[in-house]
């Protein structure tokens, strides 16, 4: 039974979802990586965006330690009506709504979202038919959805690969406990082409060619 670690809703049984469909984070994963999110002084305040959400109990755990706003997206029926209990039981001991609950693919929610949103954390915790392209392509989507100083957060089985981060995301660090590896990623700052006196950008050296025999 999982439960929210810290914060003003601390102690809470969330609902799980019925089924092996979702792979829920485990308590023990859950605490390090808030104690990790915590040292980056990231969660106060911050717009989250919870991908692939399941049961939303990254989502509702950022809403208890005073995160401004949470969006759950989880396109399955079952998972989606729990997160909604989930978000309900936060905001009852919040005093506000700062869950929001989308039942929706998460291809659609960011291409809905593209031209406002600004997220400061996001979790993405995709399910094991998403293959790495599909993975791959999300991140993309999502990277000029950053705010400055973003955080993103990827969990994955420790089995899978690394994920393929697109121009302007950058992984910083990561960490495996146990069948569960998490990966931190951030945007990148793209390097400038250094420019010749003209003002054009130099153009690569070309390789010197091997001597003949």
């Amino acid at each position: 039974m999982s439960r929210i670690i810290a914060g003003a809703a601390g102690g809470s049984t969330l609902v799980s979802v019925p089924g092996s469909l979702t792979r829920p984070t485990t308590d023990r994963v859950k605490e390090a990586l808030f104690s990790r999110l915590d040292a980056f002084e990231v969660i106060a305040d911050a717009r989250v965006l919870d991908l692939y959400a399941g049961s939303g109990s990254l989502g509702v755990e950022s809403a208890s330690r005073g995160a401004h706003s949470v969006d759950l997206v989880e396109f399955d029926g079952k998972a989606s009506a729990v997160c909604q209990r989930n978000a309900d039981l936060v905001n009852t001991v919040v005093g506000r709504k700062v869950v929001s609950v989308h039942r929706s693919k998460v291809d659609s929610f960011l291409e809905r979202t593209r031209e406002g949103a600004r997220w400061d954390l996001v979790f993405l915790d995709p399910p094991y038919p998403l293959d790495e392209p599909g993975l791959a392509a999300v991140l993309a989507q999502l990277v000029p959805q950053l705010a400055e100083g973003a955080v993103v957060v990827v969990e994955r089985s420790s089995r899978t690969p690394e994920p393929s981060w697109p121009a302007g995301m950058e992984r910083f660090a990561e960490r495996k406990y146990g069948e569960t590896k998490l990966w931190f990623a951030e945007p990148g700052v793209e390097e400038e082409v250094p420019a010749d006196a003209s003002g054009a950008p130099n153009a690569p050296e070309a390789e010197a060619e091997p001597d003949g025999d």
